[in-house]
């Protein structure tokens, strides 16, 4: 009888619990994008002893005041001071703007705050203690957006657009001193931040700003399927926590237009509107005319803008009054209409390098790199308020000197605060916690089952169902039980290709829905649909497809991770089409499968499995961790498990509503006293039932453990295999890339493997069409039992 616990993979011999002090920290690539210029050194501080930061900076600030940020902040300083910022003569003025007194205010104290946290970033990665440095660089004026936006809004902000979540903030009513506490715990990787809890930098702090990665526009697939889960949670009636009002905003720069996330999300966003689905999602480009070192050649403006199918928004984004008036727009139409809208922020220089590593001078001259950081938003802005009676420069003087000593104080308290030094702490925060079954909450019990077709002899030819009648049966059943589950796919709403989803479109209608065929939208409208409020079950319809959607499927893994527990996003994803089969070739016959670390995936072998595996997979989504169910196709309608024997004992009765199968569970086939295991899983049980059956005729006897759980060790593994004497691993994944390679790696080294054990898996090749050759086959398998009977 074993305490329950899925056991994690984890080498052998690492102390979790207590790593001490890192005092020579390993060097990091010299272009690593999240580390200042110094970080990686021999000076950089990642734990240790109280550091004075305000000594560094009067004992350093000769070589301070010659950074480039420090420079032009001084410069600026100095303007308000003096009274001699200047803006154009055809920016807009406070009444073009309809903008009260107090919206320019705040929009031009977060612009403030923005450009000082950033130099203060610089500050402390100069010394090794900052490790984000990437910064406004000239877009600070996009924090008309926070002032804008209701504070309900979703929010997803590219990594330069911090300005807006300033706004929105101190619109709110947090303190300024907080606000800039908490930006500084991010970039000096505080475990205090509340974004992320010192595991990165990101850009949030309220529960409707979503977490953004740095991977290239990969915010925008889910940005867009929150707008379409907010709408679709109120017109099912399910709570939701986006109002029935609200609009999705999502940001990026410039050179991101062209990745293949943002072109997918605007077509389907495109889609939505063109097939009349409310999808009030707004899409802020901010333009520098430079992607790194990548110039644009004005391909955004001159050309890419004619192939967008949406209503378009352009502003001057270094005209304050032209960002609010124009941003103001663009999120009134996109509420009213309940349609997409495009903005753009043009004319926007990027003042300093992309972050402390750029390398400008390899790509631009010192007087392109002196021009563009002279031209500065915030000096326009200061101009434009002066100019039109909102403030005077002695009182943008004395904000701008107190936001920066609060700026400094925040830096000076953040660094040194303490890191996240635990690395079970940082594991655990991968997933949210496992559910566990109220009944089996104390963890007593086996779990070791014995086969669900037992007692088939005794049933009726009604109550005899193959796997795909009851994955069809099970899904109606958690539809009808769960009002805020959804199900979505291609080719769901008439039964899908191998007829799983039948009749559930009709009996379950706006809940089981057809996407176009691009899965990296599919995969981060699940994730969206998730952030709403909804139960997302996403349908991937070749296993090989997910690589279409690979990086959204990423991106759903570390999110837990990311935001240190904060915003999960709990699915289910169910992965067909694979494993073996004769149709459709390496494309539809796939076998690898990636498992990283904040998913579980478990693959069954059979249908009662099938039912009580994922009526706990939907809690486990509930509870906020992801599950991907893959299913192996030859399973779905199999009717013996040895074709020979034509006994139809693969053909099995419904489970009974309540009945789950655990990430601990196991079942085992054959003589449980067997001293020789093979262990496997999906379709693998029935090629070693096969197998069994030869080899028994030989005189070896073995049991089958099918183990559907393949992202760690369960307990019920460990069970059934603490009496054998040899164990044969049959992965039906191709060698190198099968999932038994880290649990054999983890059992090894707990010692919890017998002597003599082997592991065969399929081919490391790709699948022909037409053939079973390169799958796991029947002499894989006796083969490797033979190796290991002794």
């Amino acid at each position: 009888m074993l305490k329950r616990s899925v056991v994690a993979l984890q080498p052998l011999g690492w102390d979790f619990s207590n790593l001490g002090v890192r005092h020579t920290p390993t060097p990091v690539p010299p272009r690593d994008e999240w580390w200042g210029k110094d970080a990686g050194g021999a000076g950089t501080h990642v734990m240790g002893s109280k550091v004075d930061l305000s000594k560094k900076r009067v004992k350093e600030a000769e070589g301070l005041s010659k950074m480039t940020e420090m420079r032009m902040a001084k410069k600026f300083e100095k303007q308000l001071q003096e009274g001699t910022c200047s803006v154009p003569d055809d920016f807009l003025h406070l009444s073009d703007a309809q903008i009260s007194v107090e919206d320019a205010k705040l929009i031009m104290k977060a612009a403030v705050a923005t450009s000082l946290v950033h130099v203060e970033s610089r500050v402390a990665s100069s010394f090794g203690l900052g490790f984000y440095t990437i910064g406004p660089g000239g877009e600070e004026l996009v924090s008309s957006v926070g002032s804008i936006l209701e504070l309900t809004d979703g929010m997803a902000l590219h990594y330069r657009h911090t300005a807006a979540a300033i706004a929105r903030q101190l619109k709110s009513g947090k303190p300024l001193e907080d606000i800039l506490l908490d930006r500084a715990r991010g970039h000096v990787v505080s475990k205090y931040d509340p974004v992320t809890g010192g595991n990165h930098c990101a850009i949030g702090g309220t529960e409707y700003d979503f977490v953004v990665s740095s991977t290239l526009a990969s915010q925008a697939p889910q940005a867009v399927g929150r707008a379409l889960g907010a709408s679709l949670a109120h017109q099912l009636k399910v709570p939701s926590k986006l109002s029935p009002n609200a609009v999705s905003f999502v940001s990026i720069g410039d050179g991101s237009v062209n990745h293949a996330q943002y072109l997918a999300s605007l077509n389907l966003a495109e889609y939505a509107s063109f097939r009349n689905f409310n999808c009030p999602t707004v899409f802020c480009v901010s333009d520098n005319g430079i992607a790194i070192s990548y110039k644009g050649h004005d391909w955004l403006q001159k050309r890419f803008l004619s192939k967008i199918l949406m209503e378009q928004h352009s502003a001057n984004g270094c005209d304050i009054f032209d960002v609010y008036a124009t941003t103001r727009r663009a999120v009134e139409s996109a509420r009213k209409k309940k349609k997409p809208v495009f903005l753009l922020y043009k004319n926007l220089p990027r003042r300093f390098g992309h972050a402390a590593t750029d390398r400008q001078a390899a790509y631009l001259t010192p007087q392109e790199i002196e021009s563009v950081a002279e031209k500065n938003p915030l000096e326009y802005a200061a101009a434009q308020l002066v100019r039109d009676g909102i403030s005077t420069y002695e009182e943008l003087a004395e904000m701008y000197a107190d936001t920066w000593e609060k700026t400094k104080k925040a830096f000076d308290i953040a660094v040194n605060e303490p890191k996240v030094t635990s690395r079970n702490e940082l594991r655990d925060l991968t997933s949210q916690p496992l559910w566990f079954p109220p009944t089996e909450a104390d963890g007593a019990k086996s779990f070791i089952n014995t086969p669900p077709n037992s007692n088939n002899k005794n049933l009726k030819p009604k109550d005899k169902h193959p796997m795909r009648k009851h994955m069809t049966r099970v899904f109606d059943e958690l539809l009808t039980d769960n009002k805020e589950c959804v199900y979505l796919g291609e080719d769901v709403e008439h039964g899908g290709y191998y007829l799983v989803t039948d009749g559930l479109a009709r009996k379950h209608p706006l809940r089981v829905k057809d996407f176009p065929p691009e899965e990296t939208m599919l995969v981060g409208a699940g994730i969206g649909y998730a952030q709403t409020g909804l139960l997302p079950i996403v349908e991937i319809p070749y296993a090989k497809y997910l690589d279409c959607g690979i990086d959204q499927y990423y991106e759903a893994a570390i999110m837990n991770w990311l935001t240190a527990g904060r915003q999960p996003c709990g699915m289910i994803i169910r992965l067909q089409g694979f494993d073996r089969g004769v149709f459709g070739g390496n494309f539809h016959t796939h076998n690898i499968l990636s498992i990283p670390p904040g998913i579980d995936v478990v693959c069954y072998s059979n249908g009662p499995d099938y039912a009580r595996g994922m009526r706990y997979a939907l809690e486990q989504a509930r509870n906020g961790r992801i599950v991907m169910s893959v299913d192996c196709t030859n399973a779905l309608n199999n009717k013996h498990a040895v074709a020979s024997d034509t006994d139809e004992n693969w053909l099995m009765p419904y489970t009974k509503r309540g009945e789950m199968l655990t990430f601990d569970d196991v079942t085992v086939y054959g003589n449980p006293s067997a001293r020789i295991a093979v262990i496997t899983y999906g379709n693998g049980v029935l090629t070693s039932q096969e197998a069994a059956k030869e080899l028994l005729a030989e005189g070896i006897e073995v049991k089958i453990i099918d183990s559907p759980y393949l992202s760690g060790i369960s307990e019920g593994l460990v069970e059934s295999i603490s009496d054998v004497d040899a164990v044969v691993f049959a992965d039906i994944c191709k060698f190198g890339q099968h999932p038994f390679a880290s649990i054999i790696s983890s059992l090894q080294n707990r010692t919890l493997l017998p002597p003599r054990w082997q592991i065969c898996a399929a081919q490391a090749t790709y699948n022909p069409l037409g053939t079973y050759l390169t799958f796991l086959n029947v002499p894989d398998i006796v083969q490797a039992v033979k190796n290991v009977s002794g």
